[in-house]
């Protein structure tokens, strides 16, 4: 079935609260192989900007109400869920090292390494990206190319509300220890997060690299930036207090090799990632 009509099927489903069907539990199940397959993606960048189908997280929704928990069993490990663990990547060219994994209707691209990690439903890990050690990246993320992802990182997913974008990391990004994205954040290409960088949407970003006052805002890092955690103070009733937030202290270069800006951009601004 083509995508435009798997499409009109699960909105027409969604609206009538009704997919009990073998028919229909059948196009839910094309859906969730079609994001196994990186045919179709939970957003899509499109004239500059990203894009969320709402109708592929409906679909995803109505996945794990049509599906019945199973014991699953690998070797001498045995888990308890409703979702398959994705296999066969030798086939996929993706390196897993144990104990990583990845649920189905998740998309991983070639050349894509996962040390031991967890990638959820509906993700999408673009070519050549690095996944290190305990990194987990939720429900819906989406991930681009040549990225490297840090032990300890937390990207949160965002599968309702339905209208909103997930965590979104576009190409060349490099995100640094213990770093926490969530809420629909958008991180553009080529950025550099140092460790212990906390994103949420509501967190305030300064660019502080003008020369007068800095320039504040949220939701999303700029393209190249160099990004460290830093803090503000705010008044409240029983006193100033400090509270998180992001620094922009610097542009990564576009003009050279990715790596090498990426190491100069390192030793720049002195960050330890």
């Amino acid at each position: 079935m083509k995508v435009k009509k798997l499409k009109l099927e699960i909105e027409k489903a969604w609206d009538q609260k009704d997919w009990s069907t073998t028919n229909m539990k059948n196009v839910i199940i094309q859906v969730i192989d079609h994001l196994e397959n990186g045919i179709i993606r939970v957003s899509d960048f499109l004239n500059e900007k990203w894009i969320v189908n709402e109708w592929v997280k409906k679909a995803i929704i109505m996945y794990f109400s049509i599906k019945k928990m199973n014991v699953i069993e690998l070797g001498p490990l045995e888990f308890y869920d409703k979702i398959p663990i994705k296999n066969k990547f030798r086939e996929k060219n993706v390196r897993v090292v144990p104990h990583a994994i990845a649920r189905y209707g998740s998309y991983i691209s070639q050349g894509v390494i996962l040390m031991p990690s967890y990638i959820n439903i509906g993700a999408y890990i673009g070519k050549e990206t690095m996944i290190d050690t305990w990194a987990t990246v939720g429900s819906c993320a989406q991930v681009g190319s040549r990225v490297h992802i840090s032990g300890g990182v937390g990207i949160g997913g965002v599968l309702e509300p339905l209208q909103d974008n997930p965590v979104i990391i576009e190409d060349d990004v490099f995100i640094g220890s213990r770093c926490i994205l969530v809420e629909g954040v958008l991180i553009k290409k080529g950025a550099v997060l140092g460790a212990n960088v906390v994103l949420t949407s509501s967190t305030k970003i300064f660019d502080v690299t003008n020369d007068n006052n800095a320039i504040e805002f949220k939701g999303f890092i700029p393209k190249y930036s160099v990004v460290i955690p830093g803090s503000y103070p705010k008044k409240f009733p029983s006193g100033i207090y400090y509270v998180p937030c992001a620094m922009i202290i610097g542009k990564r270069k576009k003009s050279t090799d990715e790596k090498t800006s990426l190491n100069d951009a390192l030793r720049t601004h002195k960050l330890v990632i």
